[in-house]
Formats: structure tokens, sequence, C-alpha cells
């Protein structure tokens, strides 16, 4: 099921790189598709949905002005460089979610991500063969970066301020905000364009936001946050196959040398995380230990 999900959410690269409109009209329209999706889907579970909001309305609105930044950026970044360079850049936000972690929720600080952060470092060095300013592909991977950052920090603060609430509860408060912040760019950047990129646009909103996250979402119920994650790390992979079927994208050899490092790093920190939590839960059953929200 969870590379299902993955597989899913995946198709957001390609489509994101092929859909002929601006990234603030294609997030805007994924935004308006997906909260009918999952507001009805809310409403046929009979999440409470404006208890949360009258409780957590300010953590949901920040946490969707996050999420418009990182969707955004993250589509620019693929207009700019390539799906490779787009999702391996936004696939650095777990190793920086453990360095913002003790920051933002004063939890100690673990050495060993020092050595995680270095390994990233070099990956992102390896994605492009030299960087530039005036280069487009240098300005996608640092929009690729900044998604990374801002999703990092919408992932910490869910998991702080509104981890009471249902995934899917979350998402749709988040596409109403994103919705709502985007609505300018309907008057700036053009429209036109709009009926013939339709189809792509229903399959953004549809399948890959509104059914891939909710699937993510489900398999929590069977697995950790952190292996869920881990096994999540295969999107990027998905991302680029599909990149390479329908766009005929070949990423470079050092690219892929970048992007397998920094996925190895995830895995290894979430392979870490998962044992340590194993080891916590077996040793003192009855304790509860929160887990990160990476995914």
């Amino acid at each position: 099921m969870i590379t299902t999900a993955s597989l899913l959410i995946a198709t957001a690269g390609p489509l994101g790189r092929y859909i002929d409109l601006s990234p603030q009209i294609i997030i805007w329209c994924r935004a308006f598709i997906a909260t009918f999706i999952l507001g009805g889907y809310c409403l046929y579970k009979r999440y409470p949905l404006k208890r949360d909001f009258k409780i957590y309305k300010t953590s949901l609105l920040i946490s969707g002005i996050l999420m418009a930044i990182h969707w955004v950026t993250y589509f620019i970044a693929l207009k700019l460089s390539n799906v490779a360079i787009a999702m391996l850049a936004v696939f650095t936000y777990p190793i920086m979610t453990v360095f913002l972690e003790p920051l933002m929720l004063k939890v100690p600080f673990q050495k060993i991500h020092l050595l995680f952060g270095g390994m990233i470092i070099l990956g992102v060095f390896l994605l492009i063969p030299e960087f530039n300013f005036k280069d487009q592909i240098s300005i996608g991977l640092l929009m690729g970066l900044l998604s990374a950052l801002t999703y990092a920090i919408r992932n910490i603060m869910v998991k702080s301020k509104i981890s009471d609430i249902q995934g899917s509860s979350v998402m749709f408060f988040q596409m109403v905000v994103v919705s709502l912040v985007l609505i300018p760019g309907l008057f700036y950047y053009p429209i036109d364009n709009i009926p013939s990129q339709i189809p792509l646009l229903l399959f953004l909103g549809i399948i890959t936001t509104s059914l891939g996250h909710t699937i993510f979402a489900n398999c929590f119920k069977a697995f950790s946050t952190s292996t869920a994650s881990i096994l999540n790390s295969i999107q990027p992979v998905f991302g680029i196959l599909l990149a390479l079927i329908f766009l005929n994208e070949i990423p470079q050899f050092r690219s892929i040398i970048g992007g397998s490092l920094i996925l190895l790093t995830v895995v290894l920190e979430g392979t870490r995380k998962t044992s340590f939590i194993f080891f916590q839960k077996k040793s003192s059953p009855s304790s509860k230990i929160r887990e990160t929200d990476i995914g």
C-alpha cells in the first residue's frame, strides 16, 4: 500500500514539469480540486472539522501558508531544472528536520546528525555540474532546497501543534489555505491555457494529491512513522523513472551519485530512529514515544 502511495505522490514531479501553466496557477488548481475531494472525504468520515478549526486555526493557517510555499517552490524547481534534481533536493527535508527540531522543539541534538548533514551537503553538491547563480538549473536546486526547508518546518509544526487532528483533515484545511493564498496569482499569471490542461490538473488534484496523500496517511496504521518514511524514500526513484518514460529526461551520472547519497542518508537516519524506538518500547512497553513526522 505504501508503494502505491509513493508512486501516486511521485507523479507530481513529471506533471509539474509537463503541465503548461505557471507553478502558482498549477498549485492553485491542485489545491482547489483537492479541497473538494478531501472535504468530501472528511465529511463522509464525520471528522469534527468545525471543532478542529476552532481549536487549531492559527497553526492550521501557518502550516497552510508553509505548504503553499513548499509546493510553489517545488514546482518552480521542476520548471527550472528537471525532475531528478528537484525531487532529490526536496528529499533533503528529513535531515533538515533533525537539525530544526532542537531549535524549534528544544529536543537534544545528536552528534551523528553532523555526519548525516555532511553527507547531504556532498549529495547536493553532486546534483549539478557547477553552481552558478546565472544558471537556471542552479536556481532550480535552490528552490528545491527552499521547498524542503518549508516542508520540514511545516511537518514539525503539524507534529507539535496539531498532531491530534486526522491527517486528511489537516490536508483539507491546508488545501483551503493554499487556495486562498494563491488567488492573487489568477490575476497576475496567464490562465488562458487552463481548459487544455484540465485532464492533467484533475489527475494532479484527485489522484496525486487527494488519493496519494490519503493512502500514505493510512499507512501509519500498519507502519510506524519512521518506517513509512524510510519506505517512502523510493518516491524520488519513481519520479525519475516516470520522467524518463514520459519526458525522456535522463539524469546525469553525477546527479545519480548525489541523489543516491541523499537517499542513503535518509534511509540511515530513518533506520537508526526506528531501531531506537523499537528498543525503547521493548525495554519500557508502557512508555509512549513520539516519532518525528518526516512524511
